[in-house]
């Protein structure tokens, strides 16, 4: 009996020292943000561009969830350098946690400078994609 003890410890020490070792090696999932893709088609602006005082600008976001459900999405602009302001924000539910597609109309200022756009969108996990214009405003 005692040779079969004798057998077994190392056996059971080698099996907990590979399930150790397995566990310790396995890396965390990384996790991968949304798409945010804007529309190039006639009619959007989907770069940094000058546009003149009060013009009206056109930008297209497509947003495809890549992992999981997509949550939120906010548009903010900053003037000339300044802190953000949300323009549009938006909790997102149903058939759109997949991906949805959104127009956002603007009119320049009636001033030059610039105007930087940020589009932000958020998944169920809290990954964050954003994607800015910049616009110059003359």
């Amino acid at each position: 009996m005692n040779t079969i003890k004798n057998q077994i410890r190392p056996i059971l020490a080698m099996t907990v020292a590979i399930a150790i070792s397995t566990l310790v090696s396995c890396k965390k999932d990384e996790h991968v943000p949304p798409d945010i893709n804007f529309k190039t088609t006639a009619g959007y602006t989907a770069a940094d561009a000058i546009e003149a005082v009060n013009t009206p600008v056109l930008f297209g976001v497509d947003v495809v969830k890549t992992e999981d459900e997509l949550k939120t999405f906010d548009v903010s602009v900053s003037l000339d350098g300044a802190a953000a302001n949300s323009i549009q924000s938006e909790t997102i539910s149903g058939s759109e946690e997949d991906g949805f597609s959104r127009d956002v109309a603007v009119t320049t200022r009636a001033v030059t400078g610039t105007e930087k756009y940020t589009f932000t969108v958020t998944d169920r996990d809290g990954n964050i994609t954003q994607e800015s214009i910049t616009l110059t405003v003359q």
